[in-house]
């Protein structure tokens, strides 16, 4: 068998095939042998030899999904000229707007996450050990040396940021049941990072806007007022 000298080129050629009928069909109705069938002539051995599944497929294609928007907060962490607190206010407004829009508009409704378990193991596997340790942390730590932020407990001030932004706040992952309860988690956010020594802004609008996206804009409960 002739070598491939383009590996990279194969692997890209089967997660974009992977990533299509994923969106198309769902993650349960697509099979190994449909995205096979549907690389017009790449073999099932040239496939396995980079997958060994279809879960393997899903992650590597997800990472891919992914990988822009850490790639942008990265910058963000190795900025030159800017203090933490700066730094953390401006990973926020890199990521408010995040996959939520161009992914999950066109996808299954299978791969939403509150339907797919794997979506939420996916989020939750590189939730500490890249949004909280090797992205936030550090920039907390400098905040804390330059003095803009103000706390003893960087390591689980990330942590906790990390999960309640990344899962919590996400209308993909946990939709609040109006605009109403998704303003006040947004003003919780904020009180409580405040309140933590880090004194940045979550955009409500933003937010909302993401919410009318994912959840069909259905109208406030009046008795679920924003915050302060």
């Amino acid at each position: 068998m002739a070598r491939n000298k383009h590996p990279e080129e194969t692997v890209a050629r089967i997660l974009d095939v992977a990533m299509r009928l994923f969106v198309e069909r769902g993650y349960e109705q697509t099979s190994m042998q449909n995205i096979i069938d549907e690389l017009g002539g790449l073999t099932k051995g040239a496939v396995y030899h980079h997958f060994s599944s279809k879960d393997d497929i899903f992650l590597a294609a997800m990472d891919r999904v992914m990988a822009p928007g850490v790639e942008r907060l990265r910058r963000i962490r190795d900025a030159e000229g800017m203090t933490g607190r700066e730094k953390i206010q401006a990973m926020f407004d890199s990521g408010a707007r995040g996959m939520d829009s161009a992914f999950f508009s066109q996808a299954d409704p299978e791969l939403d996450p509150m339907r797919n378990p794997r979506m939420l193991a996916t989020e939750y596997r590189d939730l500490f050990a890249v949004s909280a340790h090797e992205l936030m942390m550090p920039v907390i730590e400098q905040g804390v040396e330059d003095g803009t932020i103000q706390t003893e407990y960087p390591r689980e001030l990330a942590e906790a940021i990390a999960l309640l932004n990344n899962l919590w706040c996400v209308p993909a992952f946990f939709p609040a049941r109006d605009e109403g309860e998704q303003a006040r988690r947004v003003a919780f956010m904020n009180a409580f990072m405040k309140g933590m020594g880090l004194d940045i802004v979550l955009d409500p609008q933003v937010s909302l806007e993401t919410w009318r996206r994912r959840c069909g804009g259905r109208p406030a409960d009046e008795g679920a007022q924003p915050l302060g």
